[in-house]
């Protein structure tokens, strides 16, 4: 499997048993943007071109039509994603790095002010989608059937796009890694951002940025976001969903988008 490999191990229980344990791998990743460096994550080694392209997505570096290719290179220690821009979003691009007064560390890829970190985002376009709890319910049941990596070694997180039914999924060892690969990948396959991102993580502010940035209209979480993330996707015209497990979920910003279930007339 693709992004995983057995590796030896010893159980101890009654008995010591020797033998194998499928587990994910983390490599180093680079994502850079016409030859210069942006940002190094740990992360699985599957859906690369997504994940460039969706990481310049949702961080604001680029919209789809200023990427002009992207490369995927292996390097001695990990791997070099470079994506080529057109020339004003590389403008952009450099404007902001001229404004960083150190080397890039990994933990806001490439951000260096409070302003950057806590960036405006674009509110979400009116839209008609709805779900219903039953909808709601079935978009989360649905996610295991889709995280085939995670059935191999419980140790990856997943984000899916939801309407109707899952039209994509990815996995990775970072939750932000994963929802950054489902981006590019939607918009590398023309899929609307029209339905549900539906996440296995909790939802921090970060993350409501990246859907936010896709344009879809609801998160479903199975697990709780923070203040700021629900803050964030009341501003940003986002239903947030979360704590979604079992019969159950909650519902934090943006509750017009829940519609009752139809009474069944006999």
């Amino acid at each position: 499997m693709k992004g995983a490999r057995p590796t030896p191990r010893l159980v101890f229980g009654p008995s010591v048993q020797p033998g194998e344990r499928v587990l994910p791998e983390e490599v180093a990743v680079a994502l850079s943007f016409n030859g210069t460096t942006q940002a190094v994550m740990m992360a699985t080694p599957a859906d690369l071109e997504d994940f460039g392209v969706g990481f310049a997505l949702t961080e604001g570096i680029a919209a789809l039509d200023e990427i002009l290719s992207v490369e995927v290179e292996p390097v001695p220690r990990g791997v070099d994603v470079q994506i080529w821009l057109h020339p004003e979003a590389e403008a952009r691009l450099s404007d902001r790095r001229r404004t960083m007064s150190g080397p890039v560390g990994c933990g806001l890829c490439g951000i260096d002010s409070i302003e950057q970190a806590l960036r405006d985002v674009p509110v979400v376009a009116p839209s008609r989608f709805r779900m219903t709890p039953s909808e709601v319910k079935a978009a989360v049941a649905a996610l295991p059937g889709e995280q085939r990596l995670h059935d191999a070694t419980r140790a990856v997180h997943g984000a899916a796009f939801w309407n109707g039914r899952v039209l994509l999924a990815r996995e990775d060892v970072g939750r932000h890694n994963a929802l950054d690969k489902l981006v590019g990948g939607m918009v590398r396959q023309g899929i609307r951002p029209e339905g549900a991102v539906v996440l296995t993580s909790r939802v921090s502010t970060d993350m409501v940025q990246k859907v936010a940035m896709l344009g879809a209209p609801m998160i479903i979480a199975v697990s709780a976001p923070t203040v700021e993330a629900v803050e964030l996707a009341e501003r940003a015209g986002i239903t947030l969903i979360a704590l979604a497990r079992g019969d159950r979920f909650e519902v934090f910003s943006h509750t017009d988008r829940l519609k009752m279930e139809q009474a069944h007339v006999g």
